[in-house]
């Protein structure tokens, strides 16, 4: 994607103030995201991988992850 702005001849569909909105939320937690992956990166960087005993194993985060989305989403009969 390019960050200069369109020219004259490249006319742009505007979007709504609501759709607009929802991008630069959407914009704003990625960067979040990202902001928290290059901390977490930089950290190990400087200070090593951490021990193997002050982390969760990643199935233990699996299965986390899958009981939090099994709560979220509304049960099929």
């Amino acid at each position: 994607m390019s960050e200069q702005p369109a020219t004259a001849d490249t006319a742009r569909q505007q979007l709504e103030p609501a759709a607009a909105d929802a991008v630069r939320a959407y914009a704003a937690k990625t960067r979040e995201n990202a902001d928290q992956l290059a901390a977490v990166l930089e950290d190990i960087a400087t200070n090593g991988l951490p021990s193997v005993e002050g982390c969760t194993p990643w199935e233990e985060l699996r299965e986390t992850h899958l009981a939090r989305l099994a709560r979220q989403r509304p049960a099929v009969a």
